[in-house]
């Protein structure tokens, strides 16, 4: 790029050659353009009546999914302001798990708005301030539209998560994973100062293939991926009383070369036998601890599996370390890490512990433990896509009963909430009046965005169904009413036991005005081509430097 110095023709280089660059409403438009594609791409597939996409990436493995999330990352997204969209969608799903199609596409519906506004020369600073302050009242809304759930109202979590679960493509067995997905968010909840902390990490997921999503168990226990390992072991034991070792069950080996000098028979023979006694003595101390079953996070040598088999111990070697952290927190026991710290106080219990079969796979069963603060849900589902698209779907429905158990608050769905954000913030726009105004506006019919995809993914009216509802949340006594996309009529959420978790309404409102905030303040895109090494910095010129921020990641942008 070159630039003509005044006064004379010598041209100036200031940024490196080919550098792609473009500026003010140019780069604006371009970036704005970005994310609207992004967010169009997703919005089809919001909603109980949304479609799915099908992924299939470059070595031809296919996803089939509607969660937005996963669209999201599965998208190989060059354009450096649509990847900001797909970093929003990260977000809502790292914080609350769901609503990550919601977030996207209420960002989109932003920026398409300020589009509209920097058309008519509204400065982006304006917009950016109009769109913060609309994002803290639409927050106070929501705050006043919550309702509060206590952890022991199962019917009302079972509802939160079957919401969660009407959007997904496992709406065949929805009330089945609703159960369960209280049932183990209950089971690892605990109280910390008078509020309940639910950590989903400790609800570990394994998917078999085979039956059907019906068939999806809640173990309470840990399920190991894993087979005993002897053959002469038992493969069911009743009344466990389980040892945790994070030790070898083998004789150490020396760091250092040793040579020992045999000179008779016998001596090779009282080498040997004192090796036997060694791993016998092993075997021996789980056994005189009271263990009926042992789970190690390392190797057990064959003796010892042979004198722990002749016990009737069933053992379980190189288990992982995550598995037996959660193995620990199921059965109350301790991991040691030498088995001459093994006494009855560490040991952890269960009803049963047994060897299942599942296809060609062999699993161990940690069962009926009590009350365990770790569980294990087993997914069944009759082909792979299914179950990946159930471990999702059931992944998304544990963070939203997670999310109502720790802030004890939900909210109406069915583009409610929204409906009653943007008459308050109609309303609000007046008051702060001036540019301010028209950026609140703006932000007001963006949100109203949520329920008309809703209407149009259901194959209705879209302004027929946004005129009704309007109509009815100018009564505030309907505060709660939404679409009902069975019926297409406007209905309350509360008797249609439509609910979510309060905070995942309030993460689309931050993550989404975060976003679009962002966007809208760059108004200069510099593309560095074939960025890698900076080149040396020229004498008394600028050249070098900027060329440098190809180093600096720039590198590799398309070109605008």
């Amino acid at each position: 790029m070159k630039e003509m110095s005044t006064g004379n023709t010598v041209p100036v280089l200031v940024l490196k050659e080919g550098t792609g660059r473009s500026t003010g409403r140019e780069a604006q438009k371009n970036n704005i353009m970005a994310a609207k594609i992004v967010a169009e791409t997703v919005k089809t597939t919001l909603g109980p009546c949304g479609m799915d996409k099908m992924l299939v990436s470059s070595f031809g493995d296919v996803a089939i999914t509607n969660d937005g999330a996963t669209i999201m990352k599965e998208l190989d997204v060059q354009h450096p302001a649509a990847k900001m969209l797909v970093e929003v969608a990260k977000a809502q799903d790292n914080e609350v798990g769901d609503g990550t199609t919601t977030a996207v596409v209420l960002a989109g519906e932003l920026l398409a708005k300020a589009e509209g506004l920097l058309d008519k020369n509204v400065h982006p600073t304006v917009i950016i301030e109009g769109f913060k302050k609309a994002s803290e009242k639409a927050q106070e809304v929501l705050d006043k539209l919550a309702i509060p759930v206590c952890i022991t109202d199962d019917e009302t979590l079972r509802e939160v998560a079957s919401t969660s679960l009407a959007s997904k493509g496992i709406t065949v067995a929805a009330d089945h994973f609703a159960r369960v997905a209280v049932d183990a968010v209950k089971q690892v909840a605990e109280e910390v100062n008078g509020k309940y902390k639910a950590d989903i990490d400790l609800i570990k997921i394994v998917k078999k293939h085979g039956k059907s999503l019906d068939e999806t168990e809640l173990v309470k226990g840990i399920v190991v991926d894993k087979e005993v390992a002897s053959s002469q072991m038992p493969k069911l034991v009743e009344d466990a009383k389980i040892a945790l070792l994070n030790a070898k069950l083998e004789i150490e080996k020396t760091e250092f070369d040793a040579k020992i000098n045999i000179e008779s028979p016998e001596q090779i023979d009282a080498f040997l036998r004192q090796e036997e006694a060694m791993l016998k003595e092993m075997a021996d101390a789980i056994a005189k601890a009271g263990a009926n079953v042992v789970f190690c996070e390392k190797g057990i040598d064959d003796m010892v599996l042979h004198y722990l088999a002749k016990r009737g111990i069933l053992a379980v070697k190189s288990v992982s370390s995550n598995d037996m952290e959660k193995l620990a927190r199921a059965t109350g026991g301790k991991a040691v890490a030498s088995v001459k710290d093994l006494t009855a106080e560490v040991l952890g219990k269960a009803k049963k512990v047994e060897e299942v079969k599942i296809g060609d796979d062999k699993l161990i069963y940690v069962r009926e433990c009590k009350n365990p603060k770790a569980v294990t849900i087993v997914i069944r589902g009759g082909s792979t896509h299914v179950i990946d698209e159930a471990e999702r779907s059931l992944h998304d429905s544990l963070c939203v009963v997670r999310n109502a158990v720790e802030d004890a608050k939900i909210i109406g769905g069915g583009g409610a909430p929204e409906a009653e954000i943007a008459k308050a913030l109609k309303r609000y726009a007046v008051k702060v009046g001036g540019r301010e105004q028209l950026a609140i506006e703006a932000f007001a019919e963006a949100v109203e965005a949520i329920p008309l995809t809703l209407a149009e993914n259901a194959g209705l009216d879209p302004i027929d169904i946004m005129v009704a509802l309007r109509a009815k949340h100018e009564n505030d006594a309907n505060k709660y009413f939404g679409i009902d996309v069975n019926t297409g009529e406007i209905k309350s959420m509360i008797d249609l036991v439509v609910l979510e978790p309060l905070r995942v309404k309030q993460q689309v409102v931050k993550s989404a005005t975060e976003a679009a905030n962002m966007i809208l303040k760059i108004d200069d895109l510099i593309s560095v081509k074939g960025g890698g090494k900076a080149p040396p910095m020229p004498p008394g010129g600028m050249g070098g430097g900027m060329g440098g921020m190809g180093g600096m990641g720039m590198g590799g942008m398309p070109p605008y």
